[in-house]
């Protein structure tokens, strides 16, 4: 796209199918390697990833050509059917519906990549779903309590 000129940090937020602890330390770097691949066949930049046993944070710069609906439902539905086919969990993986959202600008990627880069630290102090709900308060994101993540 000729003249097209865009600044786009997005902070994504997403967990597994009733926020079960089924992703590994054994696999979960070759899975964040997998997601960075469908990251940059889409044209994107991941600038982090980490998450823990239930949930993933990514931070991308996007481009304008792919919306970020149909960039989550990649990065979801291909990273579902790659740990199913490689059979690291027992029965059907998938990742819950939906996700958070965040906007970010250039100058506060270096404090949400850190923020990412530590989530085993940042979770001994609280838990997924109130990092979650602050990061929803926080953006000034309305919400109903009944579809935040749902636990088991």
């Amino acid at each position: 796209m000729a003249n097209t000129y865009t600044q786009i940090h997005i902070h994504a937020v997403f967990a597994v199918q009733n926020r079960e602890c089924i992703i590994k330390k054994e696999w979960k770097d070759e899975l964040y390697k997998y997601i960075s691949g469908i990251v940059k066949n889409n044209n994107h930049k991941l600038l982090a990833i980490n998450g823990m046993q239930d949930h993933i944070h990514i931070l991308v710069g996007m481009r304008p050509a792919q919306s970020l609906s149909d960039l989550m439902q990649d990065i979801k539905g291909g990273s579902s059917k790659w740990i199913n086919d490689k059979r690291f969990v027992r029965g059907k993986f998938s990742w819950q519906e939906g996700y958070g959202a965040f906007a970010y600008n250039k100058s506060t990627l270096p404090v949400v990549i850190s923020y990412i880069e530590k989530q085993e630290e940042h979770h001994g102090k609280k838990s997924f779903r109130e990092e979650y709900k602050e990061l929803l308060k926080e953006f000034e994101v309305e919400y109903d309590e009944h579809y935040i993540f749902k636990d088991i």
